[in-house]
């Protein structure tokens, strides 16, 4: 059955207008997913973020991103690079060295450990995907048409 927002959120006075109705369920659904990822990465002993962080470096592997590309390639900009590389390296998921060219430069590189994690992760279904996977291919190229142009 359709959870509609206004049950999900107790809500007894209507919307002031779909626009802010539209604003709060992207909220609502980013919070729910977010919560559907994290139960998935819970057993792997990893967040979203640093999740998130892998995924980057394994993208860029063999060869190496510095904190502000990780940074400019992350879901959530606020988040802090440098405390989430510090805890993969920490996990030695992720190597850190100095750039033999520049010294200023960081240079973060994932592990042979950190690509495993991550094949071992994909490998594990969602709990709660069941609602995601009823989502067609027309229906979803559809939302994420809808959702970049929001973005524009």
């Amino acid at each position: 059955s359709l959870m509609k927002l206004e049950d999900e959120l107790k809500q007894t006075k209507p919307f002031k207008n779909e626009i802010q109705k539209l604003v709060l369920n992207i909220s609502v659904t980013s919070s729910w997913l977010n919560s559907i990822i994290s139960e998935k990465l819970k057993p792997f002993d990893l967040t979203p973020p640093q999740y998130n962080v892998l995924r980057i470096l394994k993208g860029k592997h063999p060869d190496c991103y510095c904190n502000q590309e990780i940074t400019q390639r992350m879901i959530d900009k606020s988040s802090n690079a440098t405390r989430i590389v510090d805890k993969l390296v920490e996990k030695k998921l992720a190597t850190r060295s100095e750039d033999k060219g520049d010294r200023r430069l960081v240079n973060i590189k994932i592990t042979d450990k950190g690509i495993k994690l991550l094949n071992d992760i994909d490998k594990t279904p969602y709990s709660d995907n069941t609602k995601i996977k009823s989502f067609n291919t027309e229906k979803a190229k559809l939302m994420n048409e809808w959702l970049d142009e929001l973005r524009s």
